[in-house]
């Protein structure tokens, strides 16, 4: 018997295949190179999808037909590449026979998924004493091949990839930063989630104010010399807001011009996913390649509007877009903020939902005095007041958009507003 010369695949237990679909996180792949070998039409079909979402975006994936056959026979005079999946019709002894003959040509280094169509447990486990990284039971779907190739680069005793959570407005003014910078406060406080705040409006980024905080390096820094980035680069960018918070700030000044390429910010929250369990991007109202980019490859996405009727129409094309880029993943949220101005006409929450076929993931009231004194503070709505309607809003958007139903929060007192705001200043 021939051996793949892999890593990892053999301690994989069986019970992992049937777990690993109801993950409710799958990590961005890595650039590496992937090629497909498959014996059905609809599987091919299936490798194309998946070479179009947004995971796999760094990945270059080659699909061609043939099965086992032809991979042995590409490779008997060529370097394998990262990944090969391999796609078998036949029964289990054809299905091991050519894994045989395949991995007499494979590099050290290679992984092998194979999606076959035997169910078998003997089957798998000669698979496993091969070292092949996953099985896969066809017919499968977009979904699985990103879950199993994302899988193989996710070592079990690693930290998880960080989710990247993009908070954008369907409109400029309607307070979209403000939801962001609670949003990310409640997730740091009220889920102990260690979190960051990706400040992205450059020029006008309100997130330092907000925090109370005025660091002197921030996102530009990385921004303007990717060269230096790493991992102990960025986290002297960081400015410590909470035990569990950390902001990357904008500069908020207007001395340079701050026009970027498509890919400027990859670099930076790649290394921030793999430090960080969770990153707030608080996306400018703004229509670039890169303001496209970071939404589509966000793994959670809020739109925030105002219930008026550029509003309504702006987060429709948004959600119409993104639903098209992000085939395989769930709808982007909305929510509505600044409901209920005294004499302003607004479009009535129910109208909004139906227009957009979706209801709102919450409705933040209008609050001049709450929401004014906490801008000038410096401070969160709930440090302002725990109580408040908006305050249970961004705590429900935080569970929401982290996946985390259970709020652990120890109980408030009259003092805790004050004792919390010593320890940001502490901090």
């Amino acid at each position: 018997m021939i051996k793949f010369p892999l890593q990892g695949g053999a301690d994989t237990p069986a019970e992992t295949v049937a777990a690993t679909p109801h993950e409710p996180h799958i990590a961005p792949v890595p650039r590496i190179s992937i090629q497909a070998f498959c014996e059905s039409a609809e599987t091919a079909a299936v490798m194309q999808a998946a070479i179009e979402d947004r995971r796999m975006i760094k990945a270059h994936m080659k699909v061609q037909m043939g099965g086992i056959a032809a991979a042995a026979d590409a490779y008997r005079g060529a370097p394998t590449p990262n990944v090969i999946i391999i796609e078998s019709e036949g029964r289990s002894e054809e299905l091991l026979a050519g894994l045989d003959s395949l991995a007499e040509v494979c590099d050290a280094g290679t992984r092998v998924i194979v999606i076959g169509r035997v169910n078998d447990i003997l089957l798998y486990r000669e698979l496993v004493r091969r070292q092949i990284s996953d099985y896969l039971i066809a017919p499968v779907d977009v979904v699985s091949i990103i879950r199993a190739v994302s899988g193989l680069f996710s070592a079990p005793e690693a930290k998880p990839v960080g989710r990247t959570i993009a908070v954008v407005g369907a409109k400029g003014g309607v307070g979209a930063s403000t939801v962001a910078h609670n949003i990310a406060w409640s997730i740091a406080r009220d889920l102990s989630l260690d979190s960051v705040v990706a400040d992205l409006d450059l020029p006008f980024g309100t997130a330092g104010l907000d925090y109370n905080q005025d660091p002197p390096q921030g996102i530009a820094d990385a921004v303007f010399s990717p060269e230096r980035i790493d991992t102990g680069f960025v986290d002297r960018l960081l400015s410590k807001c909470t035990d569990h918070l950390s902001l990357l700030a904008a500069p908020a000044t207007l001395d340079r011009v701050y026009d970027f390429d498509v890919d400027s910010f990859d670099s930076i929250f790649d290394i921030l996913r793999n430090t960080v369990p969770c990153i707030v991007l608080d996306v400018p109202h703004v229509w670039t390649g890169w303001s496209k980019r970071l939404l589509v490859s966000a793994d959670d996405i809020l739109i925030v509007a105002a219930p008026d009727l550029a509003n309504l129409r702006n987060v429709k094309n948004l959600m119409d877009l993104l639903k098209q880029a992000r085939p395989n993943d769930p709808n982007a949220h909305y929510c509505l903020n600044q409901v209920n101005v005294p004499k302003r006409p607004e479009i009535k929450t129910a109208d909004f939902a139906k227009a957009l076929e979706a209801d709102p993931a919450a409705i933040i009231p209008f609050d001049s005095q709450i929401f004014g004194t906490a801008a000038n503070n410096g401070q969160m709505i709930a440090e302002v007041s725990a109580s408040h309607r908006a305050a249970e809003m961004f705590e429900h958007l935080a569970q929401l958009l982290t996946g985390r139903n259970e709020v652990k929060r120890p109980r408030a007192t009259l003092l805790t507003p004050i004792l919390e705001k010593f320890k940001r200043r502490q901090a």
